[in-house]
Parts: structure tokens; C-alpha cells; sequence
């Protein structure tokens, strides 16, 4: 009929993010050019989760409601014409999960207005999305400052007839981290045959599972890291870096219907060999430990110590006394090509939202707040039962031995500079 100009929800100071158990304050807006008559001005805030069996599907098979609350603004009457203003407030659960977006499931938080008129005549609604930021502190997660290590040995046999064996073991310096920061791996590798390995491989891994008619499993690989093979009877050690680009927290507290999970697969192809260890993804970096007093002199500054492999098994262990050539003193191995994926437009932190914590170490002149990341991009699923297998991928991922038996990638990634050197040197993540 053209009466309504303007019809809009407007929350307070702009705010579009919001933690659990705070008031979320705003006001729903009426600009007219004609009076108008209602039977009611309401407002309702809503909160819930839903999954769907198919990816993108707006077919909901699972849901959970974490908040519903409604206001009646005005009774029956008439606006008159010009504009009018309707102040609300809700309190928000102290329960309530972060907001989070994926292929199978949303948590996702809004405010609609609806302006109910006579019979016969159109209603108005109008909407606004918020979002909600449960902040994770990495602290709080048991044995987050243990030592996070994994090993492996593997046969390996050349020459048809002897055989001998090759030793992995990773380590990554926390097993929490944030947005921003830098996790560091070391991996170290002792090949105890003759024969040459494949190349290494370290994949930061997310793995997302929705609760549906049966559990659906999104996993993405995250980054790539490969370095270069080890030659026959060496033992080589190999550390890098990966920065942890914008990504949602894991776990997702009070949700029980999303569950988000992130690993760290180490692993070569030849012989086939993997190991992988669990991290943790938060809004509250880990405290650091204080340093504790080690007995005896200790290594010089700068030194870096040597994560020595475990013995070869027994048959392996006379190989100098069959006249094969002896282990050679560890050396570093260098990253041939690294992949620090980028999260497109419809991933990473919600506009805004509050910016990423800067990286350990970088100078700030205040402490920033955690960053909200809701959207993991781009997935493949895997279902955890049925008679249905797992959905083709259209790219190769390196995936946790439980949930996948592919093979590694036969092409490697693009090198470490040709990945370095097209990137923004003050790239952050969810820029």
C-alpha cells in the first residue's frame, strides 16, 4: 500500500556480537507516509541449531532451541504518519553455544519484528541476525599443557628379502592455540633400511560431526606442509610452523547436536606410515609454564635438544654387524612446499566482529577480545554408519586413518615461495 517506508531492527550501538548471559538491547524502527492501522507491533528473539541429512538442505532432521523469548511493543491502535520508534531487551541463556555455520548445520541467533495488521491487509515483518561468542579458554581443557607427542614404527622392505624399519615421531610445542598464533611442529624421522622414504607430509585437520539420523562427518584439510624424503640409514629432523588462520572453537560448549574437533596428521606414504595428534582451537591462549630448574648445567643459548627415536626392533638392531652402513648423525629436513590455506569471503570472521588476537610475540598497545569465527567453508562428508560410503571428494585430502584410506597426494602442493610470495605480508587471519 506503500505506507511503510522504513520498517527495521536496530540494535544498540551498532552491536551484532554478543556473549551468553548478556542483555541484547535495541529498537524496532517505523518510517510511514501513511497512518496505519495494527492489531499488534511484536518483537521475538530466537537461538537454535539445526541439522540437515544433505549438504545446504534446507530440510531440518535435527533441532535444538537455546533460546525463544517474544514482546508485545504496542496493542491494537493506528500509527499516524511519520516515524516511530519501539525500544526492546532481551536477556541472553548463559548457556547459549556460539554461532556457528556449516554444509550440515547452523547455530545461528536472530530478532524479527512483525507488524500484525487487520484482515486482509499485508503484514510486515522485518529481521536481524546476531551472533553469540562463547569465548573458550584453551585453560580450562584438562591436560592442555601436557606434552603433546606421538610415535610410530613401520616395516619397511626393499630388495625383496631384507627388510627394515622407519621410526616417526611428532611433537607440536602446545596442544592449544588461538587464532593468529603459530604452531610449531617437529617432526623426527629415522629410517633404519635401506631404502629411501616418500616425502613427509603435516596436515592441520578439521573435523566437524553433526548428529542426524546418523553421525555425519565434515573433514577439511586446513594446511599443507611437505618436506622432503629421508635417504636410507638416516635420521633426519624436520620442525616447521603453521599459522592457524580464523577458525571456529572447538568442541562448541552447549551445543549437542555440532561437534567441531581439529587435528594434526603427520605422515609419509612410503611406507606407510602416520601419526596424529589432537589440538585444540580457543579464544584464550594457553598460560604459559613457568620455565622449572633443570639439574646440572644446561645446553647453550640456542641449542636446540633432539628428540631421539626409539630403538629399532631386535632384528634390526645388528644391521652393522651384517655389513649394512650404519645410521648417520641426524640432520635438519627442510619444507619443500608449504599450503597456509586462506579462508575465502563466506569463511572466517563475521564483519564486525572483534579482530583476531595477534600472534604470540607481536607487540600490541592493548589487549585485543577473541575473534569470532562461524563458518568452516568448504567440507567432504563422511557418515559414520548405513550402507552408504563415503561421498566422493572433488580434491585430495590427507585424512586421519580412521576415517579414510586414501593415499597422499601424488602432485606435490606449490612451493614455499610461490605460496609466500603472492600472500599479503600483513595478512591476518580472517582479513
Amino acid at each position: 500500500m506503500g505506507r511503510v517506508q522504513l520498517f527495521e531492527i536496530r540494535l544498540s550501538h551498532g552491536r551484532i556480537v554478543y556473549s551468553p548471559g548478556e542483555p541484547l538491547a535495541g529498537a524496532v524502527h517505523v518510517c510511514l507516509g501513511a497512518p496505519l492501522p495494527f492489531r499488534a507491533i511484536r518483537v521475538s528473539c530466537t537461538g537454535s541449531c539445526r541439522v540437515s541429512a544433505k549438504a545446504n538442505d534446507t530440510a531440518c532432521v535435527a533441532e535444538e532451541g537455546y533460546v525463544n523469548s517474544a514482546l508485545s511493543l504496542a496493542d491494537k491502535g493506528s500509527l499516524p504518519t511519520g516515524e516511530h520508534s519501539f525500544p526492546f531487551q532481551f536477556l541472553l541463556p548463559a548457556t547459549a553455544p556460539t554461532s556457528f555455520e556449516g554444509p550440515f548445520g547452523k547455530i545461528v541467533y536472530q530478532v524479527r519484528a512483525t507488524i500484525d495488521t487487520p484482515r486482509f491487509s499485508k503484514d510486515h515483518q522485518c529481521s536481524c541476525v546476531f551472533y553469540v561468542l562463547s569465548p573458550l579458554n584453551l585453560n580450562s581443557i584438562p591436560d592442555i599443557e601436557q606434552p603433546n607427542v606421538a610415535s610410530t614404527t613401520k616395516k619397511f622392505s626393499y630388495k625383496l628379502v631384507k627388510t627394515g624399519s622407519v621410526v616417526l615421531t611428532a611433537s607440536t610445542d602446545l596442544r592449544g592455540y588461538v587464532v593468529g598464533q603459530v604452531l610449531r611442529l617437529q617432526a623426527d624421522i629415522d629410517n633404519q633400511s635401506g631404502k629411501d622414504t616418500s616425502p613427509v607430509v603435516a596436515s592441520l585437520l578439521q573435523k566437524v560431526s553433526y548428529k542426524a539420523k546418523r553421525w555425519i562427518y565434515d573433514v577439511r584439510a586446513i594446511a599443507d606442509v611437505e618436506g622432503a624424503g629421508v635417504k636410507a640409514w638416516r635420521r633426519t629432523q624436520w620442525q616447521e610452523q603453521i599459522l592457524v588462520p580464523a577458525l571456529p572453537q572447538s568442541a562448541l560448549p552447549g551445543c549437542s547436536l555440532i561437534h567441531v574437533d581439529y587435528y594434526l596428521q603427520v605422515s609419509l606414504k612410503a611406507p606407510e606410515a602416520s601419526v596424529t595428534l589432537p589440538v585444540f582451537i580457543g579464544n584464550i591462549a594457553v598460560n604459559p609454564a613457568p620455565p622449572s630448574p633443570q639439574p646440572g648445567p644446561g645446553p647453550p643459548p640456542g641449542a636446540q635438544s633432539l628428540v631421539v627415536p626409539s630403538a629399532p626392533p631386535q632384528e634390526e638392531a645388528g644391521a652393522e654387524a651384517t655389513g649394512q652402513p650404519p645410521l648417520a648423525d641426524p640432520v635438519s629436513l627442510f619444507a619443500k612446499s608449504h599450503v597456509q590455506l586462506r579462508p575465502p569471503a563466506a569463511f572466517g570472521a563475521v564483519p564486525g566482529a572483534p579482530e583476531p588476537c595477534p600472534p604470540c610475540g607481536s607487540p600490541a598497545s592493548h589487549p585485543l577480545p577473541p575473534a569470532l569465527c562461524v563458518s568452516t567453508g568448504a567440507t567432504v562428508p563422511y557418515f559414520a554408519d548405513g550402507s552408504g560410503g563415503p561421498v566422493p571428494p572433488t580434491s585430495t585430502l590427507i585424512l586421519p586413518p580412521e576415517y579414510s584410506l586414501w593415499a597422499h597426494p601424488c602432485e606435490a602442493p606449490p612451493s614455499y615461495e610461490q605460496s609466500c610470495g603472492s600472500a599479503d605480508p600483513g595478512l591476518t587471519p580472517g582479513s
